[in-house]
């Protein structure tokens, strides 16, 4: 019995999820509906791949994964489903699924093709939930779409490395619950490009000489708790999706602020790192 997760950008005021998880439970009532998340910012694919990317793999083999930012069809936006790693997923061929592979072979890739029976102004609620109910009774994907090859690659997200190898110039790709800040800038080209060299992370004003392997490693914890240096700490670490990420020590973005707010850092800021 597969379970089936929902990833969109639809938000909690709107009936859109309500109204997929309903016809989910017509064409696939067997199967249970776990969120991965609908506060993906809106048509954001970078956003939407890290989240996807970072949840499926915790899921059962066999799980169905529904994709539902910029899933409008176009002649430039094919629908496509695709067997990867053991999971079946069904979204917009828009660049997030090539952020879920990391330039991973897919299993199959088929581009969907029963459009011409549906009239659609909603493709995630009159497409996706068909061919998850189809995959779901153990159908075949020749049967829902086309064979093909490829699927759209997004390559302006990742890293950049100077000529002489000194420097990597990265961006902020989420912004999570907290407010902590995550960039493309990963563990594994962090530690090729900077080989144990002594480094500085440079964030518009602010700058980081140290990355911790946890945020409570940044507290020094043998100093009684009125001496500890704790408000405002700020932390560098490469998080457990293994990118590097920015924030404060219990940061709260509705009271004391966050990375996000303090750091004064969005959305596709540059992120440098210079080793020396």
């Amino acid at each position: 019995m597969p379970i089936v997760s929902l990833t969109t950008d639809f938000g909690q005021k709107d009936y859109f999820v309500s109204a997929i998880k309903a016809s989910l439970q017509i064409e696939a009532p067997s199967c249970p509906v776990i969120d991965i998340s609908h506060q993906i910012s809106p048509f954001n694919h970078t956003e939407a791949g890290y989240v996807l990317k970072n949840a499926y793999s915790a899921f059962p083999k066999g799980s169905i994964h529904i994709l539902g930012v910029d899933s409008e069809w176009t002649p430039e936006n094919r629908h496509i489903a695709m067997s990867y790693d053991g999971h079946y997923f069904i979204g917009a061929d828009n660049g997030v699924f090539s952020l879920v592979t990391s330039g991973a072979k897919a299993e199959k890739i088929v581009e969907i093709n029963i459009h011409q029976n549906i009239v659609s102004s909603f493709p995630v609620l009159d497409v996706f939930v068909k061919v998850a109910g189809h995959i779901s009774r153990k159908g075949t994907l020749e049967v829902i779409g086309k064979t093909i090859s490829h699927i759209k690659e997004l390559t302006d997200i990742k890293p950049v490395v100077n000529p002489d190898s000194n420097a990597l110039l990265g961006s902020v790709i989420y912004i999570d619950n907290y407010g902590n800040v995550v960039t493309n800038i990963t563990k594994k080209i962090f530690d090729s490009i900077g080989k144990s060299r002594d480094f500085t992370i440079f964030a518009r004003t602010v700058k980081f000489r140290r990355i911790v392997a946890h945020y409570g490693e940044a507290i020094d914890f043998d100093l009684p708790r009125e001496k500890r240096e704790e408000d405002g700490k700020k932390i560098a670490l490469f998080n457990t999706a293994g990118h590097l990420e920015l924030a404060i020590y219990k940061s709260n973005p509705q009271t004391v602020g966050s990375a996000h707010s303090l750091f004064g850092l969005d959305y596709r800021d540059p992120i440098t790192i210079e080793f020396y």
